[in-house]
């Protein structure tokens, strides 16, 4: 199992203070886990950033802080900025190797579907992520769907279709919810209905301005108000 190492320093900055940290290129963060005491920490906000987007939260980071030993954890939760999408806060779960965890999994989609491809149909997928219970060195980063058995507008695909590594097992009991299927192309008469659905509507009372025409006649007038 890959595992990702990261280097924190001790944090003594709080509150309204963290506008001055991410000001000087540096994210909160803080680090705790059953039987570990609350950490706060700091990080260069370029080295979280790609870390993050490595390892999102389903891959063991080696977090080291100071000269302290690296201890395991997950990236369990993150606060992300509204105007440019940068991490703002980060949360870290010191996890046991020997203790079952649970973590969101992503779901790769493989392959090509008939019914896309051959039949013009839209593939809708209901699922992008599942929740799994299992060891830290079990971890999968992603689970695997291959599309290719939807060859039809009435198949799907279910969690039963999911292929689970040993050592892994889905929270979700119901086996039958469906992660993936394929809508049918939208007949001409759907599509009508649909454009009218989406036609913009007056509000009551209110009438559609009349074009104004220019002519020889009205253009000076015209040229007047637009100076005004």
């Amino acid at each position: 199992m890959e595992k990702i190492e990261l280097v924190a320093s001790k944090r003594t900055a709080s509150g309204k203070k963290n506008r001055i940290l991410r000001a000087a290129g540096k994210v909160p963060a803080v680090v705790y886990g059953r039987g570990v005491k609350s950490e706060p920490l700091e990080l260069e906000a370029k080295v979280i950033e790609r870390v993050y987007r490595h390892a999102g939260g389903n891959k063991i980071v080696a977090l080291k802080v100071g000269e302290g030993r690296a201890r395991n954890v997950l990236i369990h939760d993150v606060q992300v900025g509204r105007a440019q999408g940068e991490l703002t806060h980060v949360d870290f779960y010191v996890v046991r190797m020997d203790e079952v965890l649970t973590a969101e999994i992503p779901l790769h989609f493989t392959g090509e579907a008939d019914a896309v491809f051959k039949g013009e149909g839209t593939l809708v997928k209901n699922l992008e992520m599942v929740e799994v219970e299992c060891l830290p060195s079990d971890l999968p980063e992603a689970l695997e769907v291959d599309i290719s058995p939807l060859d039809d507008f009435e198949k799907t695909l279910t969690l039963a279709d999911l292929k689970i590594p040993v050592g892994v097992k889905l929270t979700e009991e119901d086996l039958e919810t469906i992660i993936a299927k394929v809508e049918p192309p939208r007949t001409e008469a759907e599509m009508e209905e649909l454009d009218e659905a989406v036609e913009e509507e007056l509000p009551e009372g209110a009438q559609e301005e009349e074009p104004v025409v220019v002519s020889e006649e009205n253009e000076g007038d015209k040229d007047r108000r637009d100076k005004k």
